[in-house]
């Protein structure tokens, strides 16, 4: 009885169990189930009495949160701007103060400057780069030239074989850059503080040419020129961005009609070149400027009588009397020739324009050498456009067309000479002071980067950028054998780059290739 008792209550307790398990397990599974989406959003149901109320009402609440943060960032966006516009204009009512008061060439303070601290900074950068002196320098080499342009071109020296030597400023921050300066020009040419009540106004179809050059470490200097009021006269202006709002340091008014050029050319032979050169001076340096003197140095007495006929033919024709004719013994040197031009000069202190016979200007390229020189302060280094060997250009051409048409800036047509520095202008004075040319330099080469260099090592400004008005016209080169290795070495790659251009040369190198190539298409085009 007892054993049957006992089972009985193990069977009610294990059956309890059991169910008191089913019930834990129940509990736990309505405890863990992850709730719908719309429950742990805490949405209303779209189903249930207030479901589309509800959504309307998130939608609101969403979109005002969304409006009171644009309006916060409306508000920064003011505050900057206005802060931005005051710091602008007290800037820039501080470089029109008087240069004393602004600090003008102070040395730059800490990091963290006031305004008047930042205007003094600026300044010293101005002086620091070649503005208003020649800063020294070892070579050639470490010269920054400068690029030129006018409003519809660029004229450039960087080198590549995508880059042109005239282009459009394509990218948009170099032709930002350009107008910017060009209209703070015009701005400060137009300033009642600067011109006189009956000024007429200055425009953008006043504007001449520019140049410009950057030194990283300090900013862009800009020089721009204007016509003037006048014939002869011109306006130029100096500014400088110093990696900054850009500057204006000069405003000059400039008359020129009686600045006269001394051109200087030494010559041996070449009779026909001569006549070239003549027919282009009588037009513009006679016919067009007026304000020139020939110089011609002429080395040996073969041919001799030609090249003074030509002279006395052009004098009585275009009533021209402004010509030294000069005859030295010995053989041609380049160096010896412009020296004793140079210092042949008697009268008041002149421009000298050093040229070659082979040299082709306009008559703008002689107002270019007048603007970008002055005595005691600046030479001119123009970079000419050498032209390539017309044969090879207009080979497939029916005839070669006059030269006239061939002075055309092209990558297919030439060159900007950079490594030339032989056609320069410069003051007697500054000739005389540097110590002219050296006189033991013989024959081709070298005598032209001698003086280069004697003009880096001074205190005077070099102005090195290319010339859209100034050719080298193509003849064929003869190394002579008499050359020391050196100069040798020279002329040879001067007559290589001379010839034609990297595609054209190319074309020249697989010129048999082609040729086989059309022979295989005309062949197989006979065959079907």
């Amino acid at each position: 009885m007892v054993r049957r008792g006992l089972l009985a209550w193990i069977s009610r307790v294990a059956v309890l169990l059991v169910l008191l398990c089913c019930a834990v397990s129940v509990l736990y599974m309505l405890a863990c189930t992850p709730r719908g989406d719309e429950e742990q959003w805490g949405l209303p149901r779209a189903n249930g009495p207030t479901g589309k109320e509800g959504y309307q009402a998130a939608l609101q609440e969403w979109e005002e949160q969304h409006r009171d943060y644009i309006s916060s960032l409306k508000r920064q966006i003011a505050q900057l701007k206005e802060e931005l516009q005051e710091r602008s204009e007290r800037l820039r009512s501080a470089q029109h103060r008087p240069s004393d008061a602004a600090g003008l060439g102070s040395e730059p303070g800490p990091p963290e400057k006031p305004p008047a601290d930042l205007l003094a900074f600026l300044h010293s950068q101005v002086d620091k780069a070649e503005v208003h002196t020649g800063v020294k320098l070892a070579t050639e080499y470490a010269a920054v030239p400068f690029d030129s342009f006018t409003l519809q071109k660029v004229y450039q020296l960087e080198t590549g074989l995508t880059r042109h030597p005239e282009e459009k400023p394509v990218r948009k921050d170099k032709r930002d850059e350009l107008v910017e300066a060009v209209e703070s020009a015009l701005e400060a040419l137009n300033s009642p503080v600067e011109g006189s009540p009956n000024q007429r106004p200055f425009s953008a179809t006043d504007f001449i040419e520019g140049i410009y050059r950057t030194e990283k470490d300090k900013g862009t200097l800009y020089e721009l020129t204007f016509k003037g009021e006048q014939k002869h006269e011109f306006r130029r202006l100096v500014l400088f961005r110093p990696f900054g709002p850009i500057m204006k340091v000069k405003q000059e008014k400039l008359n020129m009609g009686n600045t006269l050029i001394n051109v200087i050319v030494p010559l041996a032979k070449r009779v026909d070149k001569f006549r070239q050169f003549m027919h282009n001076f009588r037009e513009m340096c006679i016919q067009q400027d007026g304000r020139i003197h020939l110089t011609v140095v002429y080395f040996g007495k073969e041919e001799m009588n030609e090249v003074k006929g030509i002279l006395e033919n052009t004098s009585k024709a275009a009533n021209f009397r402004n010509f030294t004719f000069i005859q030295l013994n010995g053989e041609f040197s380049r160096g010896k020739g412009l020296d004793v031009g140079a210092r042949f000069w008697k009268g008041s202190n002149v421009l000298l324009f050093f040229c070659d016979v082979d040299i082709y200007f306009t008559s703008e390229f002689l107002n270019t050498c007048r603007l970008n020189t002055q005595p005691g302060k600046k030479v001119f280094y123009p970079v000419l456009f050498s032209q390539y060997n017309p044969g090879i250009i207009y080979g497939h051409h029916d005839a070669v067309p006059p030269l006239e048409q061939q002075l055309v800036i092209k990558k297919e047509t030439g060159f900007w000479r950079d490594f030339g520095f032989g056609m320069t202008c410069q003051y007697r004075s500054d000739f005389i002071n540097i110590g002219g040319f050296d006189l033991d330099i013989r024959g081709w080469g070298g005598e032209d980067v001698h003086l280069y260099r004697k003009y880096l090592h001074s205190n005077l400004i070099v102005v090195r950028t290319p010339v859209r008005g100034l050719f080298h016209l193509w003849h064929e080169k003869h190394c002579v054998d008499e050359l020391a290795p050196e100069q040798y070495k020279m002329c040879m790659q001067s007559k290589a780059m001379n010839e034609a251009s990297h595609g054209q040369l190319g074309m020249l190198v697989f010129r048999h290739e082609i040729e086989a190539h059309l022979r295989k298409q005309k062949t197989s085009s006979k065959k079907t």
